[in-house]
């Protein structure tokens, strides 16, 4: 599991895949969200807005992330 460290709290989840280069543009980021192809805490999250919070676990591509502040 990959550690992503954010400096403040919440992030929304399509600039967190951007900003982490998870996905090439927001544009991009929108689309893999819309399609489910994204997990939080295990479950499949389709709001691209979505708060994402420190000890917040993400699932892209069978690879998991954890969100740290820091």
């Amino acid at each position: 599991m990959k550690d992503i460290a954010i400096y403040r709290e919440p992030v929304e989840l399509y600039k967190l895949l951007k900003f982490e280069g998870l996905a090439s543009s927001g544009g991009e980021a929108k689309v893999i969200i819309s399609e489910g192809l994204v997990r939080v805490n295990g479950e499949v999250e389709t709001r691209k807005r979505k708060k994402i919070l420190s000890g917040d676990v993400l699932e892209l591509a069978g690879e998991q992330f954890r969100v740290k502040l820091g």
